[in-house]
């Protein structure tokens, strides 16, 4: 696909400088209303049918380009106005421009997975010993459509929509983020025992959209672990897909939309929050958002975590971390660059989509930043300007104010993603301001695991009494 890339470098002589990769004219770039705290940048455009993100990095040696937080990208327009990071002689801005291809949300196609009958789905809450009653018929449908990847070029995903059948009324959309799994094939669209709280939400009268997020399921590439953006935008482009079959088919459907999602999910469905609140307020209306132990405060809470010598229940889950970071981001050379031996060796094999992270673990001390090497170890800890801690800090979800009713969840006994996570990202909110935040503990001294039908059980009553 054509790119071009125009770098435009914020520094102390505020110089601006560009290169070109594709045969077009070179844009050209003013930076405008320059102040310490805010910038200007406009560029002419190259034609109508471009798209434009604008990105940061620490240095320009760096291959650590991602874009600047607080904007929905990429943008259509040849102007951004905004707060970049803290600015010093080695911190660098670009506008990245990347050719209008397809359409974000279109279907691509989509076929039915399953149909379960109420009866089917009342037996499976009494085996599961779930307090929840079956009302509808509900039919899962595998779709794949088109979205973007984290740099905003178009790429295809998969996820399912569940239907309930009988309903005449219009019906409101719930979205499901599901939690960590590194096999491809684990995921609603597939294999994956989450894709029953779809079940759940569709048979109590909700259409529900589960993606299962760029690089899994039936999408190109390597997952991209914990980038809030990407998390986001795969959530809301299946949410298009979502309107655009139900309008299709005659499924009416209310302007009510409920955000949930839980551990990687929880951090999915924040994420979601924040991007919709940024840029989509008049294309969607969240009536609440129910996130369930993620990690919010992963440059803080989650980095601490890591770098203390408490076993880990998953280590694994770090691994993953790093190796998606390090694909977006470009940390350093190669991700076993990273690691200490024997894991340099063993461990990127296992990250090809089809092990489990129990085959991972086994691999892993139970404390994993023994496998780092110890050069990058002692920056990670000592070096605030580590490029791993500031791509953790971009993927932070606990500096906005949420406007949206929102309960963040989590269980005193979670061992795997620290609780407070959930803490901080609500002492923060409240102090920013946010007037509808609740912090919740569903099943006192519950797991994690054990946390996540409580939580799904609370936050489906909590949606009940908000739906009409």
């Amino acid at each position: 696909m054509s790119r071009f890339v125009l770098s435009a470098i914020l520094g102390a002589a505020l110089i601006g400088i560009s290169e070109l990769k594709v045969k077009a004219l070179p844009p050209k770039v003013a930076i405008t209303n320059f102040v310490p705290s805010t910038a200007t940048l406009s560029w002419q455009p190259i034609s109508t049918n471009w798209l434009y993100t604008v990105e940061e990095t620490p240095a320009m040696t760096s291959s650590q380009w991602s874009p600047v937080p607080g904007t929905a990208w990429p943008i259509a327009t040849n102007r951004w106005h905004g707060t970049p990071a803290p600015l010093s002689e080695s911190h660098f801005y670009r506008i990245n421009a990347t050719p209008v291809e397809g359409h974000r949300g279109r279907i691509v196609s989509v076929a039915v997975h399953d149909q379960l009958q109420a009866l089917a789905i009342q037996l499976l809450f009494s085996i599961a010993e779930v307090p929840a009653t079956a009302t509808f018929d509900v039919t899962q449908y595998s779709v794949l459509y088109e979205t973007i990847d984290p740099y905003g070029a178009p790429i295809l995903a998969s996820g399912s929509i569940f239907i309930p059948s009988g309903d005449t009324n219009a019906i409101p959309v719930v979205s499901y983020a599901h939690g960590t799994t590194l096999q491809k094939d684990d995921v609603p669209s597939k294999l994956s025992d989450e894709r029953y709280i779809g079940v759940a939400f569709a048979t109590a009268g909700y259409a529900a959209a589960l993606p299962d997020y760029l690089g899994l399921g039936d999408s190109p590439g390597f997952h991209p672990y914990h980038h809030a953006q990407s998390e986001a935008t795969a959530t809301i482009d299946l949410l298009r897909a979502t309107r655009s079959y139900c309008a299709s088919n005659n499924i009416p459907l209310s302007d009510k939309l409920f955000l949930t999602g839980y551990s990687q999910g929880g951090h999915a469905c924040l994420a979601t929050l924040r991007e919709l609140e940024v840029g989509y307020t008049n294309e969607f209306h969240v009536a609440a958002c129910a996130a369930g132990a993620g990690a919010y405060d992963l440059s803080g809470t989650t980095l601490t975590d890591f770098l203390s010598s408490r076993p880990q229940p998953d280590p694994y889950s770090f691994v993953y971390l790093l190796a998606a970071y390090q694909d977006i981001y470009g940390l350093t050379n190669s991700f076993a660059s990273m690691l200490s031996l024997p894991y340099s060796t063993n461990l990127p094999p296992l990250l090809n989509g089809l092990h489990d992270g129990s085959e991972v673990n086994a691999l892993l001390p139970s404390i994993p930043k023994q496998i780092l090497q110890p050069a990058f170890l002692n920056d990670l800890t000592h070096n605030t300007n580590n490029l791993l801690r500031v791509a953790l800090g971009k993927n932070d979800l606990i500096r906005w104010t949420p406007q949206s009713r929102l309960r963040l969840y989590r269980c005193s006994g979670d061992t795997e993603v620290p609780i407070a996570n959930s803490q901080v990202a609500y002492d923060s909110f409240v102090s920013r301001g946010a007037l509808h935040v609740e912090l919740k503990d569903p099943s006192p001294g519950a797991s994690h695991v054990d946390c996540a039908i409580p939580t799904a059980i609370d936050a489906l009553k909590w949606f009940d009494s908000l739906r009409k």
